[in-house]
């Protein structure tokens, strides 16, 4: 079972000057590590505990961590944990120096004459690129979005840990205005439509795991292959080790739908009203209508396809054929290249409203879940769960509503000296388990 005791194989503080090097392994208390779909670096936490005497400093004299290396920002950390099972093979950032952390801050520094205790916030080498890069740069109209990613990950963020970038359909030029790397691969991520047949559905995450830098579209995350199932039960089956590792530890439901929300910010249908400063005219009220029901033949889903409510019982107007939202833009017509004046710079009514259903359509369900120790699991992953049906019987019928496929927005691999555990905040779009890649 992956709920044991943490392993340090090697944790390693080097000083700014990279002249000193401290080895902290033995007063590690806990280590968290974070992957988040919606965050552009990893993240880590250290908790160190640590008697004083552990580096010389400038007098000679053994000192604390704290002053002796000293602890200032940026310093290079190296982190390998052992792994206890094939569903946790441990964390390596230290084999090769790419892969090291970097200290990022250093709060609740605790000094007493013969002790010291402090936490270190860590982050990935491209977080501080970012911070200290801009992009001046004019990226053409003919350069599909993905390409533009690939380009801005290579020339200003310096990294060749680029994980999967997936292909873009629509072209897209801009100015990067001195804006920083991250804002505008966020950005960009929300104007790309995935290269798929048909009609698709709009909007990408751009985020960082251990593999590096993944810039990757909702729906084609949700058409992967699960990576794990996990089943919740009461009674912990010693006997079969597998189970353990797949077993839920325990699980909350944050979020059951938010209807108002979804309202507010027109989900289900929206009015869009674009100027053309070319032509001097607006949006024609026909065309600039949306409806969920005109793409939710070809969005992916998690779980059963999703009916929308009527708006009365006697009605059969739903919640998606009235615009609960009036989104207004000046179409971008001319202003980068003359030659393509009359077409527009990556057409509005292909993502705009499409992206804000995907973000939003994909939180209709959240919910917490801690299990033994996977760090197989990356931030953007399916994995199937299995929850009980509460009932007065004693059987074992899982709930068909509750049980399906999820994917994991965020994760936290915590490591300490009584054990090493996997939590993560999972969400999906509708209920039941029949999901795009689990149909029956």
């Amino acid at each position: 079972m992956s709920v044991k005791k943490s392993i340090y194989e090697e944790f390693f503080i080097e000083s700014n000057d990279r002249k000193k090097t401290v080895d902290i392994k033995q007063g590690v208390v806990s280590f968290d590590y974070y992957e988040d779909i919606f965050s552009p670096t990893i993240t880590a936490k250290v908790i160190v505990v640590n008697t004083g005497h552990s580096i010389e400093g400038k007098d000679g004299k053994t000192q604390s961590i704290y002053n002796g290396l000293p602890l200032r920002g940026g310093e290079r950390v190296s982190i390998k944990i052992a792994g206890n099972s094939s569903t946790n093979p441990g964390l390596d950032f230290a084999t090769n120096t790419k892969d090291y952390l970097y200290v990022s801050s250093i709060s609740n520094v605790i000094s007493q004459t013969q002790r010291e205790s402090f936490v270190l916030n860590l982050v990935s080498r491209e977080a501080i690129t970012n911070e200290t890069t801009r992009i001046p740069k004019k990226f053409p109209t003919s350069s599909t979005i993905d390409e533009s990613v690939n380009t801005i990950l290579k020339d200003y963020l310096k990294t060749d840990k680029i994980g999967k970038i997936d292909k873009t359909s629509n072209k897209y030029g801009f100015i990067g205005n001195l804006r920083k790397p991250f804002t505008v691969l966020v950005w960009l991520a929300s104007k790309a439509v995935p290269d798929i047949s048909g009609d698709s559905t709009a909007g990408f995450v751009f985020f960082q795991t251990k593999d590096g830098m993944q810039f990757r579209s909702i729906d084609k995350l949700i058409t992967e292959k699960s990576k794990a199932t996990y089943t919740f039960t009461e009674v912990n089956q010693s006997g079969n080790d597998r189970n353990n590792d797949f077993n839920v530890l325990k699980y909350s439901t944050n979020r059951n739908q938010n209807l108002l929300e979804k309202l507010r910010l027109g989900t289900y249908c929206s009015y869009r009203m674009f100027y053309n400063p070319l032509t001097f005219e607006f949006t024609s009220p026909e065309k600039g209508i949306f409806k969920f029901e005109d793409y939710a033949g070809n969005m992916k889903n998690l779980g059963d396809d999703m009916v929308l409510p009527n708006i009365t019982n006697s009605s059969n107007v739903t919640l998606g054929d009235i615009p609960t939202r009036i989104l207004t833009q000046v179409l971008d017509i001319g202003t980068l290249e003359k030659d393509v004046s009359k077409d527009k710079n990556s057409d509005p009514f292909k993502y705009q409203s499409q992206s804000i259903m995907r973000y939003n359509v994909l939180f209709t369900q959240t919910l917490n879940m801690t299990i033994p120790s996977n760090t197989n699991l990356r931030a953007g992953d399916i994995i199937m769960c299995e929850f009980p049906k509460i009932s007065s019987s004693e059987g074992k019928e899982m709930d068909d509503d509750q049980s399906g496929l999820y994917m994991i927005k965020e994760l936290c691999h915590h490591f300490d000296t009584e054990g090493s555990y996997t939590s993560m905040q999972l969400i999906r779009d509708t209920f039941g388990r029949h999901g795009a890649n689990n149909k029956e």
